[in-house]
């Protein structure tokens, strides 16, 4: 019995780091333009405190990573598993690229147009993941909630920044 356990909590393990590889990825370039580039933004009133961030999409990042699992463990050789794990690829990439292009290139505009993508693509993803195991679909809702939440953060800061 324990031969088969290690493996499925060694697949957790690697789902849980291939999620939080997109926050490593991100931090990239985030962390270096903080103190300058961000911090000079103008920000509208509800805008959080930076410091509650990392801790915000850590947390988000390990549900991904369970939620994943939860997926991979009813057997990729199933059509609607497979094409579930698809969709997460399309929000992840999506969710790496917003990053570069909202810190790195320090571009606003284009960064909404990639979390509105990414809104529909976690929704997507997410109801594909409940058709297939409903725990794994609505441990994204947190995610979801946050993405929205940064959405219209973006956009007024989009707004604010012309």
């Amino acid at each position: 019995m324990e031969k088969s356990v290690k493996p499925e909590y060694l697949k957790l393990v690697l789902c849980i780091f291939l999620c939080l590889s997109a926050g490593f990825i991100g931090s990239f370039f985030t962390a270096p333009a903080i103190p300058g580039w961000y911090a000079s933004l103008v920000k509208p009133a509800f805008n959080p405190p930076s410091f509650v961030f990392a801790p915000v999409w850590t947390i988000l990042y390990i549900l991904m990573g369970i939620s994943l699992w939860m997926i991979i463990r009813e057997g990729m050789d199933n059509p609607k598993v497979r094409t579930a794990v698809i969709l997460f690829g399309v929000q992840f990439l999506l969710n790496i690229i917003w990053s570069p292009v909202f810190f790195g290139l320090k571009a606003p505009s284009a960064a909404f147009l990639i979390i509105f993508v990414l809104w529909w693509a976690i929704l997507a993803n997410m109801i594909s993941f409940y058709k297939i195991k409903k725990q794994a679909g609505l441990i994204l809702l947190p995610y979801l909630l946050w993405v929205s939440f940064a959405s219209i953060l973006n956009y007024a800061i989009w707004r604010l920044n012309g």
